[in-house]
């Protein structure tokens, strides 16, 4: 028996010649839960399972999944014989950085070393050089590592090789990128909201937009006749596709950029501070960018002076009564006007230590907050990129200033390092968030190496679950943790 292995790109391969029931073996064995699919009416309903499948029964499967798939192959008794289809450069060479490799550009005002040559730092040398040593990868690289500094080396050595494409999971990060690529004198563009900006040799965008792209492409008549740029034309030269923040490439439109149009581009990497827990989201981020090959911890970097130490005070409200699910519950601790108010009075005494950053899961928790203590600014999707970045700013001169932000605005990827307090409302279950949470105030400043994370939480039912969750995150990242229950209502 005879299996042929045909690789279309640098994802997708399809598997020719292999009966239905070792097909059948393969797609069971790759098929992975979706969290929280069961809640779904399709499942509920018995319409489907709930489950990704990684190899499908026709055949088809992933460029990453060859090393676990074989195996399996092999054993049913098949000959196998390899037909690559790629007609494009798939093989680099690239010159590894050095710490000067980047010295005649210099830091800017405002950084801590301001008007001295940029110096790549030992850590940020070994992700570069890792990276450059394997063209389809992904490193968990630990917030305030410097992140957008190793993308735009990165960018840099593919010049020779052709156009790099950078994607964010949010505006901050684009502007952020992009002033990051502007010290190293890259030619750069962006593309997000009303700027868009193209015909540069690197360009920093968000994975919405790209999604934009791809939903003119699907109407390729209609947008050559009304001159809309389609993702085929964005793509144009482009030899690698760097994702920042990547465990985001779970969500569903990004797994589909990547697995789809972006198919065919050859160097893929990918960074993130955090690798998902869940099979099903480490799976996504293995077939659309490849496998994790270094990790670099927060708590490294704190050994090392370069991140701040911090400390988790968990303050556990007691709370009685009891709901059927945890939405119900959540709308009581966080829409609750009494414990509303004692929290908000718990944030004022904190921020007299300095400046604090309030994260919540809803708006109506951020609106008791903001109506309790008035000085507090509260920032949410609402609010226009720029208006977001003058009230962070505000920080650097600010001593004790409060600002309230929904985690899905500030959790990932701003830079703030005068916070001295992080204070998260109820932060659930979710490694990721609560790991990206903690790492908005691990940076560093003239003025502190220290930063207080505060996890306001309650001894109610599935709060508790989520709060034991959350211990062995933190045991996990060897941050350390003192919990203290808090009889608010006595």
């Amino acid at each position: 028996m005879k299996c042929i292995i045909k690789i279309s790109d640098e994802v997708n391969v399809k598997f020719e010649g292999l009966e239905l029931d070792i097909r059948k073996k393969l797609t069971a064995r790759f098929k992975k839960d979706i969290p929280h699919a069961r809640y779904l009416p399709a499942v509920r309903l018995g319409r489907w399972d709930g489950k990704k499948a990684f190899f499908n029964l026709g055949g088809t499967s992933y460029l990453n999944l060859l090393d676990q798939i074989l195996p399996m192959i092999e054993q049913a008794g098949y000959d196998i014989e390899l037909d690559d289809q790629r007609q494009y450069q798939t093989h680099f060479e690239f010159e590894p950085v050095e710490a000067d490799s980047f010295a005649s550009a210099v830091w800017p005002q405002g950084h801590p070393a301001a008007g001295q040559p940029i110096t790549i730092r030992e850590h940020q040398q070994k992700v570069i050089n890792q990276f450059l040593g394997n063209p389809q990868s992904l490193q968990e690289v630990a917030t305030g590592a410097g992140k957008t500094l190793i993308t735009a080396a990165l960018s840099q050595r593919c010049e020779s090789y052709g156009r790099t494409i950078v994607i964010v999971p949010n505006k901050s990060l684009v502007v952020q990128t992009e002033r990051d690529y502007q010290l190293l004198g890259l030619d750069v563009g962006v593309w997000f909201g009303d700027r868009k900006e193209f015909g540069h040799a690197h360009t920093i965008c968000t994975w919405q937009s790209l999604n934009n792209l791809m939903k003119n492409a699907r109407n390729q008549i209609g947008a050559e006749a009304s001159g809309l740029m389609t993702i085929q034309d964005f793509i144009q030269g482009v030899v690698a596709v760097i994702v920042d923040e990547c465990h985001q490439a779970k969500a569903e439109a990004l797994t589909e950029l990547l697995t789809g149009p972006l198919s065919r581009i050859p160097i893929r990497w990918g960074l993130t501070g955090t690798i998902p827990k869940d099979e099903y989201e480490w799976f996504s981020l293995l077939v659309a960018v490849g496998p994790v090959i270094s990790r670099l911890a927060a708590v490294e970097l704190q050994e090392k002076g370069i991140l701040s130490q911090c400390h988790v005070n968990i303050r556990q409200l007691v709370d009685h009564g009891e709901y059927r699910d945890y939405q119900s519950e959540l709308k009581y601790l966080v829409d609750n006007a009494d414990r509303m108010a004692h929290i908000s009075k718990m944030i004022a005494d904190i921020a007299q230590s300095g400046n604090t950053l309030v994260l919540v899961d809803r708006l109506s928790a951020g609106n008791h907050i903001c109506a309790t203590l008035p000085d507090a600014v509260f920032i949410s999707g609402k609010d226009k990129l720029k208006d977001r970045k003058a009230q962070y700013d505000q920080m650097a001169v600010s001593d004790n200033k409060i600002t309230v932000a929904t985690y899905g605005v500030a959790a990932v990827g701003i830079d703030i390092p005068r916070l001295f307090n992080v204070v998260l409302i109820e932060p659930g279950k979710s490694f990721v968030r609560t790991i990206q949470s903690i790492g908005r105030g691990l940076r560093k400043a003239q003025d502190k190496d220290m930063v207080q994370i505060w996890d306001i939480t309650s001894t109610m039912k599935f709060s508790k679950r989520h709060l034991t969750k959350r211990k062995s995150f933190y045991s996990e990242a060897e941050y350390p943790f003192t919990i203290e229950k808090v009889d608010w209502q006595r």
